[in-house]
């Protein structure tokens, strides 16, 4: 019986997979341990063996197609088997389309079953008729899947977290030719900003957004095919039908132009002045906040007409306050209810209550005159603030958190860090030493060391500490991995390069994927003490608040001190106030007694 291969999950973060090359194809002979295909991943290219003997039938999709994790790579039989209805059944939105590459003979001999009928019974039968199963076949070839299309290029999941991207700039135009390897585009995501390589040769047939315009994972980034390729049934099945909607438009558009400009209506005190003509931006389901649904109808706006700037296009209070119809009309009420012995009077005295008509001329001149002008400015949310709000609120919403508060006497570590930055190739800051001691109580408090799975707790036995680093767009969080195996010159080295790598956008997703403890140091900027949100899915974060030096007792008599305080913040789901006690006080006793942690 034919075997299902689906494309398997090949690293911890892969969504889908792109099919770098077949080294079999569709009649060869398998078998077991040969190498099927090269599956490119998010990480690396690796190849993927066959775990069982016998004819490949199918295959999913071509080189350099696209693959969703478990959606159908290949199929593997006997030599003749019938394998549709695995295709079928394994292709879901596509089984149409499967379908009919498989076995076209039935859809082409439907129409040639009922045209001897027709002809035979009623030869004078008008051509209307005859052509209605041919009317009725359309819609179907509409459905297109583009997924694995070789011409298609799909917007990649970057990042564990993104859901859309920013094309900061296109390096390709549409009509260059394009080499694989080569780099298509910079691609923003929540995270960084990373070059997008081209797997294929061809030539750029079409863009699917300008630089600077949004696309979601999964949508169409471009068209790399044959420079003759007709392109137009791809971006129609891409835009999901949107053809129609935009010869629709057209016909509106040209409707409009037949009618009068209405910036040259001159308006009577009669009600049925012309109306201006306003152009839809919105057709079907108009997506609003219900703030800006009430405003609008208070207003008397039409929502069809107000174009949005929030996420995939939904309209804002800020959208409905800012709307303003194409042409500006005064009122026929008004108009004729002005006197025209002032006929230069001013919109704002035009538009003031009744009652400001009666107030005296005097009262008005001695009326104080407000100073300044009120101004901002609305700057559209980036990709990283986006992420950095969405997964905070999550886990402040959803992680019950309390916070534990230790003060810690750092006079020994002040003198340790002196006498090691005299041996050391790399400068050891406070941060460091921080991070090596944590390391080191993690290693004796596994519990804290942890992450919270939903229906499991996951007790981590590698170390791998976050460290958040600020960047002008908001704060990224690369991994030390390993921290406590590595030396405190291997700490200061590597913290440094993550550093400048993410202010020049340089980070790459294996840099920040895979944590299980987070640091965060606000020291640096003056601040004592202060409490952070916890970076899922770790169970804990420590916030370090800056060293002071204060008045401390020791030995009986009041003397000047530093004292550093630190903050743990942990979940309550998975830690308990004594466990993270436990924590704060191993911490405590490394930083207080360095030399500890170098044993």
């Amino acid at each position: 019986m034919a075997e299902v291969i689906l494309m398997p999950r090949l690293s911890d973060t892969m969504t889908e997979g792109v099919i770098a090359a077949w080294h079999k194809n569709v009649g060869d002979l398998v078998k077991k341990n040969e190498v099927l295909a090269e599956i490119e991943t998010d990480k690396a290219t690796m190849e993927l063996e066959s775990y069982k003997e016998g004819v490949l039938l199918h295959r999913g999709g071509n080189d350099g197609a696209k693959l969703q994790v478990n959606d159908l790579l290949a199929i593997i039989g006997k030599q003749g088997e019938d394998v549709a209805a695995l295709i079928a059944q394994n292709t879901g939105g596509g089984a149409a389309a499967v379908a009919s590459e498989a076995a076209p003979v039935p859809t082409a001999e439907a129409p040639k079953a009922e045209q001897p009928k027709t002809e035979a019974v009623a030869p004078q039968v008008p051509s209307a008729e005859a052509t209605a199963p041919v009317a009725e076949a359309k819609p179907q070839a509409v459905t297109i899947d583009i997924s694995n299309m070789e011409e298609v290029v799909l917007m990649p999941r970057l990042s564990d977290t993104m859901t859309e991207g920013v094309i900061a700039t296109w390096q390709k135009k549409v009509g260059d030719p394009v080499k694989k390897g080569e780099v298509l585009a910079e691609i923003e995501t929540d995270k960084a900003t990373m070059e997008l390589e081209s797997y294929k040769n061809g030539t750029l047939l079409y863009q699917g957004a300008k630089a600077g315009e949004k696309i979601a994972v999964n949508e169409l980034l471009c068209i790399i095919g044959e420079a003759d390729m007709n392109i137009d049934a791809i971006i129609a099945a891409a835009k999901g039908g949107a053809a129609p909607a935009e010869a629709t438009t057209s016909v509106e558009a040209a409707a409009t132009t037949e009618q009068p400009a209405s910036t040259q209506v001159t308006v009577q005190p009669s009600a049925t002045a012309p109306q201006p003509v306003a152009e839809v931006v919105n057709e079907g389901r108009i997506i609003a906040s219900p703030l800006a649904k009430k405003l609008a109808e208070e207003k008397g706006v039409d929502l069809k007409y107000v174009k949005g700037t929030g996420d995939n296009g939904r309209i804002t209070k800020h959208d409905v306050d800012g709307y303003e119809p194409p042409t500006v009309v005064a009122a026929p009420q008004q108009a004729a209810a002005q006197p025209q012995a002032e006929p230069q009077q001013s919109v704002a005295s035009e538009t003031a209550p009744a009652k400001a008509a009666e107030v005296p001329q005097t009262a008005v001149a001695d009326a104080p005159v407000a100073a300044g002008q009120v101004s901002f400015e609305d700057v559209p949310v980036s990709q990283m603030r986006k992420t950095i709000a969405r997964r905070l609120s999550e886990s402040l919403f959803t992680a019950p958190h309390f916070y534990l508060t230790m003060s810690i006497d750092m006079d020994n570590a002040m003198a340790t860090r002196t006498k090691l930055n005299e041996l050391s190739p790399a400068k050891i800051s406070f941060n460091d030493l921080v991070l090596k001691a944590t390391a080191v109580a993690l290693k004796q408090h596994p519990k804290v060391n942890s992450s919270w799975l939903g229906d499991k707790i996951r007790f981590n036995h590698h170390i791998n500490i976050g460290v958040a680093v600020a960047v002008e767009e908001g704060l990224l969080v690369p991994v030390v991995r390993f921290a406590d195996g590595k030396s405190l010159s291997q700490i200061a080295i590597e913290v440094k390069q993550f550093a400048q790598k993410a202010k020049d956008k340089k980070l790459q997703p294996a840099d920040w994927e895979g944590s299980t403890f987070t640091i965060s140091n606000l020291g640096m900027f003056g601040i004592d003490e202060f409490t952070a949100i916890i970076n899922p899915p770790d169970a804990c974060i420590l916030a370090i608040g800056g060293i002071s030096q204060v008045p401390v007792v020791k030995g009986g008599q009041v003397v000047p001190g530093n004292v550093m305080k630190v903050t743990l913040s942990c979940d309550h789901r998975v830690v308990d106030g004594a466990t993270g006690s436990a924590f704060l006080q191993t911490l405590k006793a490394l930083l207080e007694e360095p030399l500890r942690m170098l044993v």
